[in-house]
């Protein structure tokens, strides 16, 4: 339980401390704040992660689900805290613990949603996370930072195939419990070789301090401003959308399709954690995709693993010098391991759209829109440069601008107007309750369990 654990939480350690490394040092904070907002995201990401799968009363969704500090909240907190130090996190801390109570009180609300989530919109979604991370993983095994002499260099990406052929090879050879850590012992295989290469850096390790508490509201009360928590309610909402989608694609994966009282109680859990966030001086936190990737593929599927490691991540944020060792791990190295994880994502998409009956209706039809549109700030990021900025929170997430569109096209399509009464058999076929345990191969063809009052 501990190593799977473990894996999950060197699976998602890049993405639980890159916000606060790029939101410190925008916002005035020194190196020393800067790696102390990182620990303390580490911390809040395990808490986080408990509320998800162990859960209490109606809080969590008790899946194998991961969660940790969000990406689509980079921007705006950025703009919100420029230039203004301590008092520019503490007005982010504030616009978040908002948003996140708000998002809470429409939980109930917005999980209902899920009946719009028939497989040609889940199956598209699913397609476009694992699509939409892999350019993550190509960044790590470029080096991470654009800005430094040796990014892209033979020798990065060099180190970033190996460990790709490290995990294959593994995955092929090994067998049983080995075969289920094949990334984590991939991880370990290509630091132990990128160390003589002189491509780990020692140096967090050294500077680490072996224990240190995230105090709580560390940086002073939150501060409360109108636009700043608008700003972030928007990003709240997108949170839960990319959360309700990736509740969707994991229910698939443990064949437990997730009806619309996981949903709440996952969304809960999402909102919850991000209320509590701020007071360890941690920000909003969502779904991690990428570890959706490692349950489809280590086929580990309980969340009591899961939690184990959440439970590792609060010690990460608890001792920095256990969380420095992790951060051993060279981003080429976990670039290489990164493509296989975001690569299962996409491929347990297409898998959810091969049962999408797409030869039915226009079907196909919204699959191609859906992809098309969620693929532009993947293939052309500055594409919607000339927009507000408000807007941007949304539209630079693929996965939500494809979500959006699949739903629209979805309703347009297979339930309003003069193609109701022929196409709605399509979808109310695509939304028949699943009994638990089946397969997507099953005769209803893998759908989700439909809400109370199907």
């Amino acid at each position: 339980m501990f190593t799977s654990g473990l894996q999950h939480v060197a699976a998602m350690y890049a993405g639980v401390v890159a916000p606060p490394m790029i939101v410190g040092p925008a916002v005035g904070l020194s190196a020393v704040e800067t790696a102390f907002l990182m620990g303390a995201s580490l911390f809040t990401a395990g808490l986080a992660t408990l509320l998800q799968t162990i859960g209490f009363w109606k809080v969590g969704a008790r899946l194998p689900f991961v969660n940790g500090v969000s990406f689509a909240g980079v921007t705006p907190m950025i703009a919100i805290g420029k230039d203004r130090g301590a008092d520019g996190i503490a007005v982010i801390f504030g616009a978040i613990i908002v948003a996140g109570l708000l998002g809470f009180l429409l939980t109930p609300y917005f999980s209902r949603l899920v009946r719009f989530f028939p497989p040609v919109v889940t199956g598209t979604v699913i397609t476009l996370i694992g699509v939409s991370l892999l350019p993550v993983a190509f960044n790590w095994s470029q080096g991470g930072d654009p800005t430094a002499a040796g990014y892209g260099s033979l020798r990065n990406i060099c180190m970033a195939a190996f460990t790709l052929a490290v995990v294959l090879v593994l995955r092929r050879v090994l067998r049983g419990f080995l075969q289920q850590i094949a990334i984590l012992l991939g991880l370990v295989i290509g630091t132990l070789v990128a160390i003589p290469l002189n491509m780990t850096d020692f140096g967090a390790l050294r500077n680490a301090d072996l224990i240190g508490f995230p105090a709580p509201f560390h940086f002073g009360a939150p501060q409360f401003e109108i636009a700043a928590i608008v700003s972030m309610c928007i990003v709240m909402l997108v949170c839960m959308t990319e959360s309700t989608a990736d509740m969707l694609a994991l229910g698939r994966i443990v064949d437990r399709p997730a009806d619309e009282r996981t949903i709440e109680g996952g969304l809960r859990a999402d909102t919850l954690g991000s209320a509590l966030s701020p007071a360890f001086n941690g920000f909003m936190c969502s779904a991690f995709a990428q570890n959706i990737g490692l349950v489809a593929m280590t086929k580990v599927r309980s969340r009591f693993v899961v939690a184990a490691g959440g439970g590792i991540l609060i010690l990460l944020g608890l001792f920095p010098v256990a969380a420095s060792v992790i951060a051993l791990v060279p981003l080429p190295v976990l670039g290489g391991a990164g493509i296989v994880l975001f690569g299962s994502v996409a491929a347990s998409g297409i898998q959810t759209l091969a049962a999408a009956a797409l030869e039915k209706g226009e079907n196909a039809l919204i699959v191609a829109s859906s992809l098309g549109v969620g693929m532009i700030p993947i293939a052309a990021p500055a594409f919607y440069h000339s927009f507000p900025e408000d807007l941007l929170v949304v539209l630079d997430s693929g996965i939500s601008t494809g979500c959006i569109t699949a739903i629209l096209l979805n309703l347009a399509f297979n339930h309003l107007g003069r193609k109701a009464s022929t196409a709605g058999s399509t979808a109310d076929a695509e939304s028949q309750p699943t009994v638990p345990g089946a397969t997507a191969t099953g005769t209803t063809a893998g759908q989700h369990v439909a809400g109370p009052g199907h």
